[in-house]
């Protein structure tokens, strides 16, 4: 990891440093087997500690490799995530740290689909375009205006919650999914200008242009979730 191992020094070593900071004269030995020198050993193993502590501090100096200032790395980064929430591992917590601070931020298509797919979902992104005669033609979709603007992250929603009788109360939908998480990353990093729109689907069939896309069922825009900017 390093070009050069640090140094580790014994208590020993240490001594052998201290003695020659003593002042000049016959009552301060340099060497071995008098009272003296025994007296100064016995100090010499928290020089030792502390070179030690240092040798570990350059490990923490880098966030993918830290362990004793990950609170301070965290509260850096702003840790826990408000998206994420609490990580229960220490390791979890050290990932965290090292993507927060190694992620450069994007707009691109390919940026949202490596979002999402940090958090296991196989996902694409479907953008639009408002209709224009001459170039669209019947059956398109009339999109307007404002459809220049938005996107639509579609990812594969496997747990549905069904309202259920005996358990479900009043108010309840009768059909809940969603990733909040998701949800909170898409609307923390989508450019500010977009209209972004996430769209769960539950069984995978293909499109003519040949993405592969999930289908809701009878249509393929059901269970579409606005995300507020």
């Amino acid at each position: 990891m390093y070009p050069y191992p640090p140094p580790a020094n014994t208590a020993e070593d240490y001594l052998t440093q201290f003695q020659h900071l003593l002042p000049r004269g016959r009552v301060w030995h340099r060497g071995w087997g008098w009272l003296q020198d025994a007296d100064l050993l016995a100090l010499m193993p928290t020089w030792a500690r502390l070179q030690g502590d240092l040798n570990r501090l350059i490990g923490e100096i880098f966030p993918c490799s830290t362990t004793e200032l990950l609170p301070e790395w965290e509260e850096t980064l702003g840790l826990p995530d408000p998206c994420i929430g609490p990580l229960a591992t220490t390791d979890q917590r050290r990932q965290a740290v090292c993507a927060k601070f190694s992620a450069r931020g994007g707009q691109s298509v390919d940026y949202f689909i490596r979002l999402a797919n940090s958090l296991g979902y196989d996902a694409i992104v479907i953008q639009y375009a408002p209709f224009r005669c001459g170039i669209n033609r019947a059956g398109d979709p009339l999109y307007g205006e404002d459809w220049a603007y938005a996107w639509t992250l579609v990812v594969p929603s496997t747990i549905i919650d069904y309202f259920q009788v005996g358990i479900s109360t009043c108010g309840d939908p009768l059909r809940a999914w969603g990733d909040k998480r998701l949800e909170c990353l898409i609307a923390r990093y989508a450019p500010s200008h977009t209209i972004p729109l996430i769209k769960y689907a539950l069984t995978e069939s293909k499109w003519d242009d040949g993405f592969s896309i999930w289908d809701a069922g009878d249509s393929v825009w059901d269970q579409g979730v606005v995300i507020p900017t």
